[in-house]
């Protein structure tokens, strides 16, 4: 495990070698930036790389609802994980893969939202829980060509994510109980339970 700039990190992803699409793991918390840092590293990276959210296969609002699970919506129990992994195989062995995305304003999942084609040849996937060690999720090791994981101090991600429920239309009491009470428990989840990426990129 290495710490790194996202400058370096292009140059390093430049570098793989090999045949065939490659793809490149992004993980950290809700509010840690790594959907700015995999917008940032593809554009850097130019045509031939795209990003692919984890988000799409959240369960939906009803299937939680059933198995009482709606509160801590976000949380690792609460994503089609068998689906997602099934996808990240996909990719391996497939030209073009169709995946779902998520519409946050709607709060659903949009089936075939998104689509990594033939000539993408880098996939930069981020989510939450690309390196969770427990089961499902930790089918997901080996089938990246490099991991990183974004590293944030819970103060500062605390703060970030009362803000963005605030955004989202939550009052500030609302909002501080949605960030403590679900959010940073599955952040302490994360940082109990994963395995170690191949490089770190902190941010302040």
């Amino acid at each position: 495990m290495t710490q790194i700039t996202p400058e370096i990190l292009v140059q390093r992803i430049k570098t793989l070698s090999g045949q065939g699409r490659k793809l490149i793991a992004i993980a950290g918390a809700p509010g840690s930036g790594k959907s700015t840092l995999a917008e940032d590293l593809a554009h850097q990276l130019g045509p031939t790389a795209a990003v692919m959210p984890m988000d799409g296969f959240h369960l939906d609002n009803d299937t939680l609802h059933a198995m009482d699970l709606f509160h801590r919506k976000g949380a690792p129990e609460t994503f089609d994980a068998d689906g997602f992994v099934a996808l990240i195989k996909r990719l391996r062995g497939e030209d073009t893969v169709p995946y779902p995305t998520f519409d946050r304003d709607a709060d659903r999942t949009v089936r075939d939202g998104g689509q990594i084609n033939e000539t993408t040849r880098i996939v930069l996937v981020e989510g939450n829980y690309l390196l969770l060690n427990q089961s499902p999720w930790d089918s997901l090791a080996g089938l990246f060509d490099m991991t990183v994981r974004l590293v944030v101090d819970h103060e500062t991600l605390a703060a970030r994510l009362i803000t963005r429920w605030i955004d989202h239309g939550l009052n500030p009491e609302n909002a501080r109980d949605r960030a403590l009470g679900n959010d940073m428990v599955n952040v302490r989840y994360v940082d109990a339970h994963s395995f170690d990426p191949d490089y770190v990129i902190r941010s302040s």
